[in-house]
């Protein structure tokens, strides 16, 4: 079967041959229609996040999957039975721990867990995968063109339900929400908070010139654009108003303190950015008081479990038609990888050794690989 499978810093995604899996007991053989490509997947290419499987010098990518059941394998599901795979799993020679057997494989601390398509486990980019039955939930057909979406819609399921949770020992009405960042996560989290949560007023931060076609999603979707350009996070409440919810998925490190600045009395923020090093100064005290005394708090938020999974699957059914069509700017085949990973560094030949480039277009939003027509 064909798979597409990088060495972590090589900058460049490839087709490779590998033979069909055979399903282990418990598990089902699961044939792959679509693979979503998200900022993980750059970072996992580009050799700064991530890692490959014991034994092995490549990964095969891919952490946003629909596939359809091949072969059950005598377990609970049924052959053509659209399904997304969840994404973590015990470590090598480890059958389960605590985590796993609680349900909250995305709470396990590093070390505890392998991640498919990312670290230590080979992912879902090719043809065919095998996948514990209960690591596979179902999803209607009519919602399988875009199934692989609801991987990144339950990672924020999750990160809205840490948040609510750090507010439940009072009457928390939150009206008022800031969303740092317009890639996909960013918009389908916008999406979220207009359309099926409901917040009053929402805001999405971005770093785009107008006319651009992530801002025209947020207008449509009714939520308010703001230019980090022109308005840094930390003066939204004096320009625009505090903020009961801030969701940071930048990866930006200074988004985390001057979220706390841009919230509102009693407010939150899930942070879901993964940063790297970075070292700066902040004023430690001011924003420790602004935490006490206004009873503030932050939340940091990784991965998602199969509830979130199960109430992503309820989300994308929800979300306008319009706004999925716009947020996934293509779906390629295998013969057209550079559209696929149009973020992915290329080696060019340059005078005196090599280079490497970035394409200019940024209006990209998201895209997604198919092995198999839906």
């Amino acid at each position: 079967m064909k798979a597409i499978a990088v060495t972590p810093g090589a900058g460049v995604p490839e087709v490779v041959e590998r033979p069909v899996p055979d399903p282990s007991p418990g598990e089902a053989l699961v044939r792959i229609c679509r693979v979503g490509v998200d900022g993980t997947d750059y970072e996992v290419i580009d050799g700064t996040h991530g890692g490959v499987p014991d034994g092995d010098d490549r990964l095969i990518l891919g952490h946003e999957a629909v596939g359809i059941v091949a072969d059950a394998n005598g377990t609970a599901l049924e052959e053509g039975q659209y399904v997304v795979p969840t994404v973590r799993r015990p470590p090598p020679g480890v059958e389960t721990n605590a985590y796993f057997e609680r349900g909250e494989p995305d709470m396990a601390p590093d070390g505890e867990y392998v991640e498919r398509g990312i670290v230590g486990a080979h992912g879902f980019m090719a043809e065919f995968v095998t996948s514990p039955a209960d690591c596979l939930v179902p999803i209607p057909a009519d919602l399988a063109p875009m199934g692989f979406l609801v991987e990144p819609i339950s990672i924020t399921e999750k990160a809205i339900e840490h948040a609510r949770a750090t507010r439940s020992a009072f009457d928390w009405q939150p009206a008022s929400a800031l969303v740092l960042g317009t890639g996909s996560l960013g918009l389908l989290t916008t999406a979220m908070l207009t359309e099926t949560l409901e917040y009053d007023r929402v805001y999405c931060l971005g770093r785009k010139d107008r006319p651009h076609p992530t801002i025209d999603i947020v207008d449509r979707l009714g939520a308010t654009y703001i230019d980090s350009r022109e308005t840094p996070v930390s003066e939204i409440p004096a320009a625009y108003e505090p903020m009961d919810l801030v969701y940071e998925a930048t990866g930006h490190a200074k988004h985390a303190f001057e979220a706390i600045e841009a919230l509102a009395p009693n407010g939150v923020a899930a942070l879901l950015g993964v940063p790297g090093d970075r070292t700066f100064e902040v004023d430690g005290g001011h924003l420790h008081r602004e935490l006490v005394l206004s009873n503030k708090a932050l939340v940091g938020s990784v991965n998602s479990n199969r509830g979130h999974f199960e109430a992503a699957v309820d989300t994308l059914s929800a979300l306008p038609d319009w706004v999925l069509a716009e947020i996934v700017s293509g779906v390629y085949d295998l013969t057209d990888l550079e559209r696929a990973f149009p973020e992915a560094i290329a080696p060019v030949a340059a005078a005196g050794g090599g280079s490497t480039v970035r394409p200019d277009d940024d209006t990209t939003i998201k895209t997604a690989v198919e092995f198999e027509d839906i």
